[in-house]
């Protein structure tokens, strides 16, 4: 017999706008998002952190859109950059994402880059900001 698998468990009233509940009562909504229990924040954010190149990145982007249906996407700020502040994380709107979880995603990749800033100079040129050096 399949037990169903386990959802997140809902924001105390207020905290969070994620619109949870109005997600559950749509029928036929991509319900994946809520599948990211507590437990598998933690194991995400986890690998997040561990992260030793662009190409992971890229792939753990790929692997939320895939398996979670969200989409992340970084880029450097339209001024400078000088610190990892200066990369910008933005999400996709989607209901169900977490409040916190759209915090600590972002967060979890910034120590990332901070332990192996060679992600963060590998994501800059990407954008070709080294290109005439």
């Amino acid at each position: 017999m399949n037990s169903p698998l386990p959802l997140r468990n809902p924001c105390p009233p207020g905290a969070c706008d994620c619109q949870r509940d109005e997600l559950l009562q749509v029928p036929g909504a991509d319900t994946r998002v809520l599948l990211l229990t507590r437990n598998e924040e933690q194991r995400l954010l986890e690998r997040l952190e561990s992260l030793q190149s662009l190409e992971d990145l890229r792939r753990m982007q790929q692997r939320m859109f895939e398996n979670l249906g969200i989409r992340l996407h970084i880029e450097p700020a339209h001024s400078e950059v000088r610190t990892m502040r200066g990369i910008h994380m933005r999400f996709d709107t989607h209901p169900g994402l977490c409040r916190k979880t759209r915090q600590s995603i972002p967060a979890a990749i910034r120590r990332a880059m901070e332990k192996n800033p060679e992600i963060a100079w590998r994501l800059l040129d990407s954008f070709d900001l080294f290109g005439g050096l």
